[in-house]
């Protein structure tokens, strides 16, 4: 089975964030623990042949918020250069007949947005790590008729370099947003996938829950739990690999101010793209994959880019 024992068939834990908005306007308050799409075009449900395995997104976004209505709000254009670094160990060992694995990332990410630029008088953009990423443990099943399934849980730190809570106190100036959230996040992770014969047709799913609230002095931001998942039907000649790629991320729930709901801050995103891919003599992959948001609200939303590069050490 080509997906089960290549090693470019990373399904990793759940990165980083892709959207923003205003404190006022945004169903999060920041960032959204998954990175949206950040995972099509690989096996959802499988995981690798035991070893230790490298991982690396680059990925660019280019966004403008929308409002309740679904409508682009002029002047609120956010760019990021989001890097995601993910190491991924298979032991070869099972538990309850699933295939394990654990593993960590730390992304980190430059970006600049609009609004901010301009109520700082400018600046570039802000450059900092984001919440470090911790996935202690997957499991993955092997079933009848091609298909594989697998759960797992992801855990994100409240460590970021800086959070809304700096923004707000104003120690964060450069017209930048905060670089990760201020407060931690559980996700539980669960995937299946269809694998035969070169085709990898996959649905990733993802919950997250965040678990305490980001605070300043007379400020206390509760997000509400999201759910996000990735499609992926895509097929493999050879070397070389091509299909289509979707995201849909929807907020379950409004956020709390203060201990206050927000109505109407609920966020709904979805986009869709094409995946292209090919794999080195050497074991390296290359994956670049492209989506476009075609329904948002109480978001940001445009187009990414990912360019993937995955390896086994």
């Amino acid at each position: 089975m080509r997906y089960n024992k290549k090693a470019s068939i990373l399904f990793g834990m759940a990165a980083l964030y892709s959207c923003m908005n205003s404190v006022s306007a945004k169903a999060e308050e920041l960032w959204d623990p998954y990175l949206r799409g950040v995972f099509e075009g690989l096996p959802a449900g499988a995981l690798p042949p035991p070893g230790l395995y490298g991982e690396l997104d680059n990925y660019y976004t280019s966004y403008s918020s929308f409002a309740n209505n679904g409508n682009k709000i002029p002047g609120t254009n956010l760019n990021a250069l989001v890097e995601v670094p993910i190491l991924l160990w298979v032991p070869g060992i099972k538990i309850l007949g699933g295939s394990y694995a654990a593993g960590i990332g730390q992304p980190f990410d430059y970006n600049s947005y609009q609004p901010l630029q301009r109520d700082f008088g400018g600046g570039g953009g802000n450059f900092g790590i984001y919440n470090t990423i911790l996935m202690p443990g997957a499991l993955s099943w092997s079933l009848p008729r091609h298909l594989f399934i697998r759960a797992g849980l992801t855990i994100l730190l409240d460590d970021a370099t800086n959070t809304m809570s700096d923004l707000v106190q104003g120690k964060l100036t450069n017209g930048g947003a905060p670089s990760g959230n201020g407060y931690t996040t559980i996700q539980p992770d669960f995937g299946v996938s269809w694998l035969y014969d070169g085709w990898n047709i996959s649905i990733g799913t993802h919950y997250a829950i965040p678990v305490t609230s980001d605070t300043a002095p007379g400020y206390s931001y509760r997000s509400a739990p999201e759910f996000s998942a990735d499609y992926t039907v895509m097929k493999e000649i050879g070397r070389w690999g091509a299909g289509l790629g979707g995201e849909q991320e929807i907020q379950i729930g409004n956020d709390t101010l203060n201990g206050q709901t927000k109505p109407g801050t609920r966020s709904i995103n979805y986009g869709i793209g094409p995946i292209a891919s090919y794999e080195f003599q050497n074991g390296l992959k290359l994956t670049a994959l492209w989506n476009h948001n075609f329904a948002v609200r109480n978001d940001v939303a445009g187009d990414f880019f990912d360019l993937r590069l995955t390896t086994r050490f």
